[in-house]
């Protein structure tokens, strides 16, 4: 069996594992690799771009190379071949599990129980929830949902028609590292350089795809490429300001503005603030169906790309 047909097959198979099973409770892969690139951040960590650049090429190319050899090793059969393109995208995949988390978050917030939302939105992003009202944790929950909608589906999609099960491998290995060690503290400033900014190449082409799409599935596109060329470049992020502003145009919202992380306040550039209203609860389940959408669409444009790229050098 080709290789396109391959990706094709399996990565379809695994997207439908997630929507029916969710991320996998026990033994995660992406878990497995957090404690072992902890492990070398143990061993390697000195506060120098140069080691963290080590630490990157360490725990991204481990990864790559047990992928390769993985797909080496059952490239003979085409239905192992499939198999394991399958269970990769199901490991590597994360929508369900967002959406799980989201509409979680959701159901409190309509309940009243605003105490019981802010214990939920940890597991969806790194904002201090006590800081937030109601309409606040909404807010936050719909940006958590555009972004990890291109970091968590659509960006290892994309890797995955370009590269196979080590793209796929790959591109959540350099998303994984970000989020452990490319964040601005005082300990990863200069360590989680590397990574950082290797997440930003990574994920160039999965934030504009994700964009893309949104304002193709969502209620208003012109809302949404409006919103993207006017407000996403005042982003501090080149990735998570398209998709920020392609969803909060597509939905009719405003998202961004004051923010609070880990005790430090962040005054981000409101996006799509001439044309959209403030988020309501009612928003986040428009949010989730967008993501939805979103997804099939990345898979259909994903296989297309690859089927037609296979074709042309056939």
């Amino acid at each position: 069996m080709r290789a396109d047909r391959v990706f094709a097959y399996g990565a379809t198979a695994g997207l439908l594992a997630d929507l029916i099973l969710g991320d996998p409770r026990r033994g995660h892969p992406v878990a497995a690799f957090g404690r072992a690139a902890g492990a070398v951040e143990r061993v390697l960590w000195r506060d120098h771009r140069g080691w963290g650049a080590l630490h990157t090429a360490v725990c991204v190319g481990g990864a790559v190379s047990l992928a390769m050899a993985a797909g080496s090793l059952v490239r003979p059969s085409r239905t192992a071949s499939v198999a394991l393109t399958a269970a990769t995208t199901w490991a590597v995949v994360g929508g369900t599990s967002l959406g799980r988390e989201a509409r979680a978050v959701g159901r409190s917030l309509e309940a009243g129980d605003l105490e019981g939302a802010r214990e939920r939105l940890p597991h969806l992003c790194g904002r201090d929830p006590q800081a937030l009202d109601s309409d606040g944790i909404a807010r936050a929950v719909v940006e958590s949902v555009a972004e990890n909608t291109s970091d968590a589906v659509v960006g290892a999609l994309v890797w995955g028609a370009l590269g196979g099960v080590p793209g796929l491998v790959g591109f959540r290995a350099v998303n994984t590292l970000d989020a452990m060690v490319g964040h601005r503290s005082d300990r990863y400033r200069r360590y989680g350089w590397a990574s950082a900014r290797l997440d930003d190449l990574a994920g160039w082409p999965g934030a504009r795809l994700t964009a893309v799409l949104a304002a193709v599935a969502g209620g208003d596109p012109r809302g949404a490429v409006r919103a993207w060329r006017a407000d996403a470049g005042r982003h501090p992020s080149p990735n998570a300001g398209p998709v920020e502003a392609s969803f909060a145009g597509a939905l009719g919202v405003r998202l961004g503005g004051t923010l609070s992380y880990g005790g430090r306040v962040e005054h981000r550039p409101v996006l799509n603030g001439e044309s959209g209203r403030a988020v309501r609860v009612s928003d986040v389940e428009r949010a989730v169906r967008l993501s939805r959408r979103v997804t099939w669409l990345a898979l259909g444009v994903s296989v297309s790309a690859r089927l037609v790229a296979k074709g042309r050098t056939s």
